[in-house]
């Protein structure tokens, strides 16, 4: 669980990565960031920051902000009400992101689950993304990222985002964030 002021200092840590990088924020975005603890308690190991530009019923598109060496959980983007999961395009703008799906394990993989979350992540064909580059992640495929040492940023395009219907490997996961007073 986040605090309040947990909350705060990561809102304002991710929209000054994104204006070092150059991606300006209105005020709005700046105070609307998602800080996505998943439940863990863990936020420099286990989050995400987001910030959502559109979600309509047709696309998507979001900035994602990885502190250094911070995971987003390993997941997958079901089908929901009979249409397709989501699929989506990830594109590294600033550091550097190492994307696990299916395939090929990683001889030696540049990045570790959390400890104590390595049964929840099954997937290790390792994917360097470093600015300019991109992954496409087709739908229902489970995934998971992390950032280098200077942390990531990474724009994320897709189809319509239903993050409530993602399906998490770690059960412990909790996808709405939550937050208390300090």
């Amino acid at each position: 669980m986040v605090t309040s002021s947990q909350l705060r200092a990561a809102r304002e840590r991710a929209a000054s990565m994104l204006e070092q990088v150059g991606i300006a924020l209105t005020p709005q975005e700046r105070e609307t960031i998602e800080v996505a603890d998943f439940g863990l308690g863990d936020l420099e190991r286990t989050g995400l920051e987001i910030v959502t530009y559109v979600n309509t019923d047709r696309y998507c598109a979001k900035e994602l902000v990885l502190f250094p060496r911070q995971t987003c959980p390993q997941h997958r983007h079901p089908s929901v009400a009979g249409g397709a999961g989501k699929m989506e395009t990830f594109r590294c703008r600033w550091g550097r992101v190492w994307l696990y799906v299916p395939g090929r394990p990683a001889a030696n993989p540049a990045c570790a689950p959390p400890p104590g979350s390595e049964p929840h992540y099954t997937v290790f064909h390792e994917i360097e993304l470093n600015p300019g580059d991109q992954y496409t992640i087709p739908p229902d495929t489970p995934h998971w990222f992390a950032a280098g040492d200077r942390g990531a940023v990474v724009s994320e395009f897709s189809s319509t985002s239903r993050d409530e219907s993602d399906i998490f490997a770690d059960p412990r996961i909790q996808r709405v964030p939550d937050s208390t007073n300090d």
